[in-house]
């Protein structure tokens, strides 16, 4: 071979085709695996690649957004996809894009992957689909991977998707940076202040950081707390941003402990389950300050609120009477739950941050352009703030973070000397407040406080799963399994063998693991022998935990719990990841 010979002939030149962004100077980081690889993850499933074409792409075409639902639509749309990665010059290897479709039956396993292999050097690789040999079980378009041979390194990268004849898409807009020593910056973060209620619990956290005290903050919530979107999710989540923040102007270095306890995709239902465990660590951590987010999770929240007051009330009536801050974010579609939980704070007279009336009002706004002194532009846009549909980019992360920190200005000012009376019980916040986690290691280490448990036989379900969400707590880059102390039938659920509990109860919550793997099937809760529910673990899609109330009466009783198979599903698998009770 002739080592001075020229490149290989590359195809006739394409022509110029109409494109658009699907993600533009994107950070994202290289998660470290357990085989020493870098993966950053990008979910676009569930509406995210349309939002993402919106926000990023400026499409508004309904047509051209609704071929992107599914992979038939996606090749009629797009005729090829650009890629460019900018990695660190410490990095030496290649970088495997990924676009995976997901499958009709199994989502993760019977889709295309759509991938290239290439240098991080910024430079564009085309992959042209009609390359690509697809299959015949493609569903939808469902996450796309950048994958590394060496962790823990920030990149730069672009998708951009060139599309088919007839087919045309808006100049891409640039943005101009965010400004956060601006007047506007100052007055959109101000506009954050919810509610006040009353300070002093959040002027005492201060006043001890200022004495040179450790303080503890901790934040519980869904998928943002956990820090989804921020690049490293250790470093820039908004919670750890908070507790930075508030480190450098109240406190001394290394004074502030930090308490990060997000489950992505999990209501408030669930949180008021694992407080003590997540937050509380079993007693041995007594916070300063607590704040809590579930205003975009609590949607699919059976209770509708209850769980949500009632996980207020155990939250600000605990051992370290916290200040407690409500924390309502915000999804790309300009939504939160801020009106229906907003009553229950100021039942208590919390705090009350709302990123949704600080960002929305101004996201129509015009971008400011350079040289102009409109003051009636756009502070930040929609593309800038939001990672994807439900999770924020840094920059969003910072100005969830410097949201709370207007609401500790505030306190810096007030005059509130002394916090109200706790508020009388309703069901709106106790029917769930005393609820406590039952699992294998709990029942083991407590068994005085499981004297409501008179009796549980494991049946089929005497194996323990390590399959399991995983959440990167407090500032680990390793994901903590939630709910390992699990039971499992590893052989399959067995008609003649349930899930058997007697229990002295008034509430019963189980936890359960959802998942895409299809060797899992439907299981049948009873209660006193009747069926109260039917729950199937693939009617989610994805890996994660999720909460049902199957006893709820407003007197202890004793009560017959039994878990088995639905019809069909014997031998397939089912976790029960473990209960909440409230006896």
């Amino acid at each position: 071979m002739n080592k001075n010979a020229g490149p290989v002939a590359p195809r006739d030149p394409e022509k110029k085709r109409p494109y658009f962004y699907l993600m533009s100077d994107k950070e994202i980081f290289a998660a470290p695996q357990p085989d020493g690889r870098g993966i950053q993850f990008i979910y676009e499933d569930d509406g995210r690649m349309i939002t993402a074409a919106k926000l990023v792409g400026n499409i508004e075409d309904e047509e051209m957004l609704d071929l992107l639902k599914t992979t038939a639509g996606f090749r009629k749309l797009v005729h090829s996809i650009g890629v460019s990665v900018s990695a660190p010059a410490e990095y030496k290897g290649k970088v495997r894009f990924v676009l995976q479709m997901y499958g009709v039956e199994d989502p993760y396993e019977t889709g295309t992957n759509i991938f290239c292999d290439m240098e991080p050097d910024g430079s564009e690789v085309t992959l042209f689909l009609e390359d690509v040999n697809w299959g015949d079980m493609d569903a939808k378009p469902g996450q796309i991977r950048f994958e590394f041979e060496d962790n823990s390194f920030v990149s730069y990268v672009n998708v951009r998707f060139y599309l088919n004849d007839g087919f045309t898409a808006p100049e891409p807009v640039i943005d101009s940076a965010v400004d956060f020593d601006s007047d506007e910056y100052a007055a959109m973060i101000k506009r954050s202040v919810f509610d006040k209620g009353n300070l002093f619990r959040l002027r005492r956290a201060i006043d001890k950081a200022e004495r040179g005290e450790e303080v503890t903050i901790a934040c519980i919530g869904g998928s943002i707390t956990q820090g989804a979107g921020a690049i490293p999710i250790n470093e820039k989540s908004y919670a750890r941003l908070f507790a930075k923040g508030f480190e450098e102007r109240y406190s001394k270095p290394g004074n502030v402990r930090f308490i990060k306890a997000g489950v992505g995709g999990t209501p408030s239902e669930l949180g008021m389950i694992r407080y003590e465990r997540d937050v509380l660590r079993d007693g041995s951590e007594k916070p300063d300050i607590v704040v809590i987010e579930f205003a975009v999770n609590d949607e699919g929240d059976e209770t509708k609120g209850d769980s949500y007051g009632s996980l207020i009330r155990k939250v600000y009536t605990g051992d370290s009477d916290p200040a407690v801050i409500l924390l309502f974010l915000v999804f790309a579609n300009d939504w939160n739950l801020q009106e229906r939980l907003s009553p229950m704070g100021r039942k208590y007279s919390l705090p009350m941050v709302s990123v949704l009336d600080a960002v929305s009002p101004q996201f129509p706004l015009p971008p400011k352009k350079a040289g102009e002194e409109n003051k009636d532009t756009r502070v930040i846009s929609k593309s800038q703030y939001f990672y994807d549909v439900y999770h924020p980019t840094n920059l969003g992360h910072r100005v969830n973070a410097d949201c709370l920190l207007e609401m500790c200005k505030c306190a810096e000012e007030s005059n509130d000397t002394a916090e109200p009376a706790i508020p009388e019980k309703e069901e709106k916040d106790s029917r769930f407040s005393e609820v406590f986690l039952l699992d294998k290691k709990e029942i083991k280490n407590n068994p005085n406080r499981f004297a409501c448990v008179e009796e549980i036989t494991e049946g089929c379900f005497d194996g323990t799963d390590s399959v399991l969400q995983c959440v990167e707590m407090d500032m680990d880059l390793e994901g903590t399994p939630e709910f390992p102390y699990n039971w499992h039938s590893a052989g399959g659920m067995k008609k003649d063998a349930p899930f058997t509990m007697k229990i002295r109860c008034k509430r019963l919550l189980l936890v359960m693991k959802d998942t895409a793997d299809v060797s899992f099937g439907t299981a049948v809760i009873k209660v006193d022998g009747k069926e109260v529910k039917s729950i199937n673990p693939n009617d989610v899609g994805w890996c994660h935990c999720s909460p049902h109330i199957i006893i709820d009466n407003d007197t202890e009783k004793l009560h017959t719990v039994e878990i088995g198979p639905a019809d069909g599903s014997e031998d397939k698998l089912f976790t029960i990841l473990g209960f909440g009770i409230v006896s």
